[in-house]
């Protein structure tokens, strides 16, 4: 019902538990979802997910989760010997495949198999389906969006803000905006999903960036944050006006670069143009439907959409919000004050320049 009703009669030879050991990684396949499989920030979440690293763990391996697009192709791709362990809720299956625990795994693998038995245990299962449901929420204490409204003060490191948005050509009231948005401007915010300071560092980005240093440090923290964002806008270099580029850098910064890729190729696939924001900002959102992160042409799979579209909307909302209230410290023109800071179309947009 769920293979493609071939018969195997012979599989590669089996790549065993020892090999696995001896090798230090599991590989698991499994279809992209909220309650399976998705990534946030570079870091995969869900249920299946969280139960193949913890088994990982009782073997003394890493655990790295392929995405399939079907279960036929997880199936083949499990048959093949590619992967170990299909990590989907599955019935009994007959033939060169055994079930265990709902896991698939090959017929010939009885070592794995009798070590998942090993290892699984009801509880283990209700522990990680009673876990407060994922939500981006950040541990912070509770700042107010302007420091001093009367002067302009947006916070105590607007200075610090100034000084490294001027690297990248961006307005210090928009990377405010965002650390706003990231920490309420606490340095030691921290997220559900690990990610740290002011600016909301992941630890994988922040190895990937070689950050020296405490990450909790407001410099080192903004600092790190810009030099994303320089990436970041490298990546999207194929948006030739820069402006438009900044929702896009945001939704990458929050979601994923790949995820907005994603986005992008719904939006020319169904007509739009997938480099004005406007047009892929929806496909953010239908990210969270099946219909959508299972389209052949999505890579990455299932997003939280809603969180990346409000995170953009609300980061853009909020520099408007600056531009109309806060002083402006470089000696660049400064756009006129709208009647209603948050009727964005009433701003003037100042030019941004990348180098």
């Amino acid at each position: 019902m769920f293979a493609d009703e071939e018969d195997v009669d012979t599989l590669p030879d089996a790549y065993g538990l020892r090999e696995i050991q001896e090798s230090g990684e599991l590989i698991c396949i499994t279809l992209s979802g909220p309650d399976t499989y998705f990534e946030f920030r570079g870091k995969g979440f869900g249920l299946q997910n969280d139960l193949a690293e913890q088994f990982a763990q009782d073997i003394g391996v890493r655990m790295r989760m392929e995405v399939a697009h079907d279960t036929l192709e997880a199936i083949r791709r499990l048959k093949s010997g590619e992967v170990d362990i299909l990590a989907l809720d599955m019935p009994e299956t007959a033939g060169t495949l055994r079930c265990r625990n709902h896991w698939l795994v090959a017929d010939l693998q009885a070592d794995l198999s009798q070590s998942i038995d090993d290892w699984y245990r009801p509880e283990i299962l209700e522990q990680i389906k009673n876990r407060p449901a994922v939500r981006h929420e950040v541990r912070r204490k509770p700042r107010p969006m302007m420091l001093n409204a009367s002067t302009g003060q947006i916070c105590q490191y607007d200075a610090l803000l100034q000084q490294h948005a001027s690297t990248i050509g961006w307005d210090w009231r928009l990377l405010a905006a965002q650390c706003y948005q990231e920490s309420a401007f606490d340095p030691q915010a921290v997220s559900w999903a690990g990610a740290q300071g002011l600016m909301q560092i992941m630890p994988g980005t922040a190895e990937h960036l070689g950050v020296r240093g405490d990450v909790f440090d407001p410099a080192t923290n903004i600092e790190a944050s810009v030099r994303y964002l320089r990436e970041l806008n490298g990546t999207f270099s194929d948006i030739p006006d820069q402006s438009s580029r900044i929702p896009f850098i945001l939704a990458a910064y929050n979601g994923g670069v790949n995820h907005v890729r994603d986005a992008m190729a719904l939006t020319q696939k169904h007509g739009g143009n997938e480099k004005i924001w406007r047009d892929v900002a929806p496909y953010i959102l239908h990210l969270a439907e099946p219909q959508y992160y299972r389209d052949p042409v999505v890579k990455s799979g299932y997003l939280r959409g809603s969180e990346t579209h409000g995170y953009v909307e609300n980061i853009m909302d909020r520099w408007a919000e600056y531009r109309g209230q806060a002083r402006n410290f470089s000696k660049a023109s400064t756009p006129a004050p709208a009647k209603n800071p948050r009727e964005k179309a009433e701003i003037r947009k100042p030019d941004i320049a990348y180098d």
